[in-house]
C-alpha cells in the first residue's frame, strides 16, 4: 500500500470511528505527522474555535470564529504536528492564515474533520516560476509575475487558504484567486483586504507585466490556464513554499 493510500485509509477510519463510538478512543490511536514531499494533513474546521499556544491551558493566540472564510468556502487549515494533550485528547498544531506570517498554534482535532492532500506548490521568486507537485513528483512549472523590489512577495511556509472566483475572467485578476495564508510584509491593507498574498491569474491592465518579471504588490500572476489547473486540482490546505 503507498503512503498516500495508507494516509487515506487512516482518515476514513478516523471519520468512521468517530461516527461510530464519538471517544477520544480513534484520536489517540491516530498519527497525524507535519507536511512531507508527498502528502501533508489538512483540518477543516467544523466549529469555532480558539487557537493556544499550547494544548489545553496555552495562551490564545487567534480565534477563529467561523467555519467558512471571506469567500464563502469552508476553513482548511495545513496541519503542522499532532499530540495528545493533558485532557487525552488529540491536539493539532495548525498554520494559521494571520500576522505574523507563519503563525502556528494549536486546536483541539474534534473541532474539525482531518483529510490529506497530496498536492504540493513550490514558488521560487528568484526564478520567476510557479511549480506544481502531486504525490512528490513535479507535474508541471508555470512562468509567473512575483512581487517588486518594494514590494516583494514573502518567503515561507504557507498553505492555500481560500479560493475566489471571478465573474469576468479577462480582468485583472484572470477567472481565479487562490488566497494564500502569506500576507505582505509591506503593505497592511490592499484592495480593501489585509494585505493576503494570492496565486491569481492574468488580464486587462496585469498584462502589461510580462511572465518572469518582478512588479506586482506581492502576489503572484500566472497564465489564466495556469490558474485553472491549479483551481481545479490543488485543494485548499496544501503547502505552498517560496523561496
Amino acid at each position: 500500500m503507498s503512503r498516500v493510500s495508507l494516509a487515506l485509509t487512516v482518515a476514513a477510519l478516523w471519520a468512521g470511528s468517530l461516527a461510530a463510538f464519538g471517544s477520544a478512543a480513534p484520536q489517540q490511536r491516530l498519527v497525524v505527522g507535519p507536511p512531507g514531499p508527498a502528502i501533508a494533513w489538512t483540518a477543516q474546521l467544523v466549529a469555532p474555535v480558539a487557537a493556544l499556544s499550547a494544548p489545553v491551558t496555552g495562551r490564545l493566540v487567534d480565534r477563529q470564529p467561523a467555519v467558512t472564510g471571506w469567500s464563502g468556502g469552508p476553513v482548511r487549515l495545513l496541519v503542522l504536528a499532532s499530540r495528545l494533550g493533558s485532557d487525552d485528547q488529540l491536539w493539532l498544531r495548525v498554520l494559521l492564515p494571520v500576522r505574523p506570517n507563519g503563525t502556528s498554534a494549536w486546536i483541539p482535532a474534534a473541532s474539525a474533520a482531518l483529510s490529506t492532500t497530496s498536492w504540493r506548490i513550490a514558488i521560487s521568486t528568484e526564478r520567476r516560476t510557479v511549480a506544481v507537485f502531486h504525490e512528490g513528483d513535479r507535474l508541471r512549472t508555470f512562468r509567473a509575475v512575483v512581487g517588486a523590489r518594494a514590494t516583494p512577495t514573502p518567503h515561507g511556509r504557507f498553505a492555500l487558504y481560500e479560493r475566489v472566483s471571478f465573474s469576468d475572467p479577462d480582468g485583472f485578476y484572470g477567472p481565479w484567486a487562490l488566497h494564500l495564508t502569506a500576507l505582505s510584509n509591506v503593505l497592511k491593507a490592499y484592495d480593501g483586504g489585509p494585505g493576503r498574498v494570492a496565486i491569481h491569474g492574468r488580464g486587462g491592465t496585469s498584462l502589461r507585466d510580462p511572465l518572469g518579471s518582478a512588479r506586482s504588490h506581492g502576489c503572484v500572476r500566472i497564465d489564466n490556464a495556469a490558474i485553472r489547473f491549479l483551481a481545479a486540482h490543488v485543494p485548499d490546505g496544501s503547502p505552498v513554499d517560496i523561496r
